[in-house]
């Protein structure tokens, strides 16, 4: 059980979304691992600060997470985001590091995880992100997934995503969350996107026609007190999506580079999206831009529908 007294000591809220909070104003969640690790200066900052004003264009108020200084924010100012933007002194923070972070007055870029343990915290019941982790390839053999899968079916929120990245196994990914109980919906397409292109040979579960369809099963999911999170997949706009062929060859070439330099849990993603970045020569990252944003309109959309 949450104390609210005690979150006082460790949560701090910007004004902005106290204001919201206090008046009833929907709210989106958004992660600070894809400023801090995610992307290179200045495309980090301005994708940022992008993606919170197509939030509150499209009638929400954004609230991006981070741990500065030991405490946790709900959402930040310019200064702060500068900080998470160019700052070499901030750790990439999961679950297991939340704790030991806070209580040590460090910083840290909220992942996936981390954003949703921040949400829970605040009340947030939806979160924008760009991909969302999963089962690894060789995952059999590894053992390496995802601490986002178990977050996201441990809590009730909905998290607004393109898919997960295609550096992942999708197959496996799926039925983890099947196992979990999550629900995956496809924003208008019947097959799960896998990040840089629109769709993956897999399945999800429902198609989703519009906002307000996605909020009411998230709101009669919770109000039955079927505990867990959903997954809302929304494509990659067609016009930024990738080559199917270029990008997983792409992914096999930096695959096979993590394995043989021996890279493997929290660093293996952001060395992955690094080297696909290079044989890509940078459309990937100007894909992975263009997905963020129609994840950040997307969310806002249905967060105004959500109780």
């Amino acid at each position: 059980m949450i104390n609210n007294e005690m979150l006082k000591k460790y949560v701090e809220y910007n004004d902005e979304v106290k204001n919201a909070m206090e008046n009833g104003k929907p709210i989106v969640a958004l992660e600070s691992t894809i400023i801090s690790h995610g992307m290179p200066y200045p495309q980090n900052i301005e994708t940022a600060k992008a993606c919170e004003k197509i939030i509150r264009e499209n009638g929400a108020v954004p609230a991006t997470t981070a741990i500065i200084g030991g405490k946790i924010k709900i959402g930040l100012n310019d200064e702060e985001l500068e900080f998470m933007a160019t700052s070499k002194d901030i750790i990439k923070t999961s679950r297991r590091d939340f704790a030991y972070i806070v209580s040590r007055e460090l910083n840290g870029a909220t992942t996936v995880a981390s954003t949703i343990i921040a949400s829970r915290l605040a009340g947030v019941k939806i979160f924008v992100t760009g991909g969302l982790g999963g089962v690894h390839r060789h995952a059999e053999t590894t053992f390496d997934i995802s601490r986002d899968l178990d977050e996201l079916a441990s809590n009730d929120i909905m998290i607004v995503c393109a898919g997960c990245k295609s550096i992942l196994d999708i197959g496996l990914t799926l039925e983890y969350l099947e196992t979990k109980g999550v629900p995956v919906f496809g924003y208008q397409t019947d097959y799960m996107p896998a990040f840089f292109t629109r769709k993956s040979e897999f399945k999800v579960d429902y198609n989703i026609k519009n906002p307000k369809e996605a909020a009411d099963a998230a709101n009669t999911q919770w109000n039955l007190g079927l505990q867990g999170g959903i997954l809302l997949t929304n494509p990659i706009p067609e016009a930024d999506s990738m080559d199917e062929d270029k990008i997983n060859s792409a992914i096999e070439k930096a695959l096979l580079e993590a394995e043989e330099k021996g890279i493997h849990g929290k660093e293996t993603t952001p060395f992955l999206l690094s080297k696909v970045l290079e044989v890509t020569e940078g459309k990937s990252l100007e894909a992975n831009i263009a997905l963020v944003k129609n994840n950040a309109r997307l969310g806002a959309e249905v967060a105004k529908y959500l109780y």
